[in-house]
């Protein structure tokens, strides 16, 4: 059987055949995608931290940081934005827990072709590019969270506030499959800053069973100065042994994948939520479709204060606090959000709900 060109290419460089379309496991990996906001600051702790759609970072005791997306990228590779990491105070002894991560959780399903837990599992490779105030060894882990299992690889940066392109290579798994599930699967993380509780070890650069000492060995402190900032943009994970080019998706595509996860309904005044109607003089109900369908039933995000919402109805208005009563009968593609703080209205009249204060939020997480 003749082989054609494309797949002589993929073979030869060790790429996987017929996996050139959406060939990047990471979404939003040109970081082009922030519907929560463009700045977050003062952050210390947590795990729900996002700078940009997909990309979280899991914080503890490692300085207080201002995360963003940022507009400063290496010159002529074709990316317009980047995540910023700033510190914006200090931690130069860290506690043997401190830990800083960016990360990114992929779904069981979308992993499949990877064969992991075969004797044809395939080979991964994270190509991504860096800028640092700080310079040393950096690590690189994919973790395994169904079967408990991980793999790091160190990297170095090599010099202060440069843009540098680096590419790592991680064996595939005999051990373990992945669920075929909606659920997190795969971690792809970057490290910033670990505690001895992660760093005492040997790096396991070789699959094994998940041992904490062995997950960031070597690692410098990002958040030992308040002068230290962290960029990154570019990050691709594909199956194969060598980087490709960096898959760039149209805005509209990149979105819709993000939409998956995280869904800003309406942010800020004077923006439309939905038609409703009272379901009784104090109880306000509304229907809200989303535009993609979500990776599973999502939880409401949302702002409240005094006067937030305002629903028109015959000729008039009513103005109210809060959807306190959350969430109902949620599915992948729609939910209703009910309210009865401050609402008063008639039973069964309907009414058109918009947003009024300057922070008000509706959005819905269906985040991994």
């Amino acid at each position: 059987m003749a082989i054609d060109k494309v797949t002589s290419a993929a073979l030869a460089t060790g790429a996987v055949p017929n996996q050139s379309a959406f060939k990047n496991i990471v979404i939003n990996g040109d970081q082009s995608i922030a519907q929560r906001s463009t700045s977050l600051s003062s952050i210390s702790s947590g795990n729900s931290n996002y700078p940009v759609d997909r990309f979280r970072v899991n914080l503890g005791t490692a300085g207080t940081w201002t995360l963003s997306q940022d507009t400063t990228v290496p010159t002529g590779q074709g990316f317009a934005k980047s995540i910023k990491m700033d510190c914006t105070t200090a931690n130069g002894s860290l506690s043997a827990g401190s830990y800083m991560l960016l990360q990114q959780l992929i779904e069981g399903q979308n992993l499949q072709y990877l064969k992991k837990g075969t004797s044809s599992a395939e080979s991964l490779t994270v190509s991504f590019w860096v800028y640092a105030t700080k310079t040393g060894t950096n690590i690189c882990e994919l973790y395994d969270q169904d079967n408990t299992r991980h793999i790091a690889k160190s990297y170095t940066i090599s010099s202060s506030n440069t843009w540098e392109k680096k590419t790592i290579t991680f064996a595939g798994d005999t051990s373990g499959a992945f669920n075929n599930d909606n659920g997190a699967s795969l971690e792809l993380n970057f490290w910033l800053a670990a505690g001895t509780t992660y760093s005492s070890g040997s790096l396991a650069t070789s699959w094994a069973s998940n041992t904490n000492a062995n997950r960031a060995v070597g690692q410098v402190n990002h958040a030992d100065s308040t002068s230290n900032n962290f960029y990154i943009t570019g990050v691709q994970l594909e199956a194969g042994t060598s980087a490709s080019d960096f898959e760039f998706l149209p805005f509209d595509i990149n979105k819709n994948r993000c939409l998956r996860y995280y869904y800003v309904h309406a942010a800020g005044a004077s923006l439309e939520i939905a038609c409703g109607f009272y379901y009784n003089s104090g109880y306000l109900t509304c229907h809200i479709q989303f535009p993609q369908e979500m990776r599973a039933p999502p939880s409401l995000i949302k702002t409240s204060g005094t006067n937030y919402y305002r629903a028109w109805r015959a000729n008039s208005e009513d103005l109210f606090d809060d959807f306190n009563n959350g969430i109902q009968s949620p599915t992948t593609t729609s939910c209703g959000i009910d309210g009865t703080t401050g609402v008063s209205g008639t039973q069964g009249e309907g009414n058109r709900i918009i947003t009024v204060g300057s922070d008000s939020l509706i959005a819905f997480s269906a985040e991994l």
